[in-house]
């Protein structure tokens, strides 16, 4: 029996870290990347990679054959409405059915719960237009899996932080964080959990369907801030009210804080069986800043 090729589409900070865990088992992995400089970088680590532009024609017919599963990590991209031509284009181009396709959505399709513990069977209600468009990913996906009898899960990921993603140089700017008596519930997920999970994922025999990814702490943003702070010996940044936060904070980074809810992760633990390392965020703090080089308090 042909042993199955795991094709991981969007080979970034994430895409990467899944590569080099399956290269190290013995996996057949291929990367599809936005960049020949990014290609060209796995391809000196023995992955093998491609650069392709999903926002033109696609190709895949050089793909290797046997069985296939995809992990597609690509974002919609910005300026399309509320869809997501990159992952139509994507799957019309594909040339044979996988036998597990994962997609990498966002908890933003909830939208704004009012804090409410949020598990997999609340229907979405997106508030922004960039949630809308995962949305439209979410059910393109299941749409053309279950016209082609393909086996599917979509990650509906958290805020992603590991070494090199910490709020080091907002804490150092100055940069305010809500006050914790009028902050909302926090989820985020550290990437080498996240790496776990889509390989978990990736299996066809895990149960298909919906997973929240998160750490299951529900810190809030600034209770994050303020332990990176301490564990990377900066000041703790300055806290202010809501409402001074929406006048000093751009409103991109406002958008994200003022929708609250905290992701149920208990069918991420139960049915797909994963046990995250770093469900403390100060422990996944501490091994960011010692795997990215930057010294640590005490």
């Amino acid at each position: 029996m042909t042993a199955p090729l795991t094709l991981i589409v969007g080979a970034g900070y994430t895409g990467r870290r899944v590569a080099r865990r399956l290269a190290k088992r013995g996996v057949a992995v291929h990367c599809l990347t936005g960049s020949a400089a990014s290609a060209a970088a796995l391809a000196e680590v023995g992955i093998a990679a491609a650069a392709l532009d999903l926002d033109e024609s696609v190709a895949l017919s050089r793909l290797p054959g046997g069985p296939l599963r995809v992990l597609y990590l690509v974002p919609p991209a910005e300026g399309e409405g509320g869809d997501d031509p990159r992952l139509a284009r994507f799957l019309a181009a594909l040339p044979r059915q996988p036998e597990r396709f994962v997609l990498a959505s966002t908890s933003g399709v909830y939208g704004d719960c009012g804090g409410a513990l949020v598990d997999e069977q609340r229907p979405p209600a997106p508030s922004t237009e960039r949630a809308h468009r995962r949305v439209a990913a979410e059910t393109t996906l299941r749409r053309w899996a279950d016209a082609q009898g393909v086996s599917w899960v979509i990650l509906r990921i958290a805020g992603i932080y590991g070494p090199g993603r910490l709020p080091l140089e907002a804490i150092r700017s100055g940069q305010p964080v809500i006050r914790e008596e009028d902050a909302s519930p926090g989820n985020r997920i550290h990437v080498d959990d996240l790496a776990r999970v889509c390989l978990a994922a990736l299996e066809p025999t895990a149960p298909g369907g919906i997973y929240n990814v998160a750490d299951g702490s529900g810190e809030s943003s600034g209770a994050f801030f303020r332990q990176v702070a301490e564990a990377a010996g900066l000041p703790a940044p300055p806290a202010v009210s809501r409402e001074e936060a929406r006048r000093q904070m751009s409103p991109m980074r406002y958008s994200f804080l003022a929708e609250s809810r905290r992701l149920d992760t208990r069918r991420l633990r139960e049915a797909l069986g994963v046990d995250l390392a770093y469900d403390d965020p100060a422990a996944g703090i501490r091994a960011s800043l010692e795997e990215a080089g930057a010294p640590q308090e005490g």
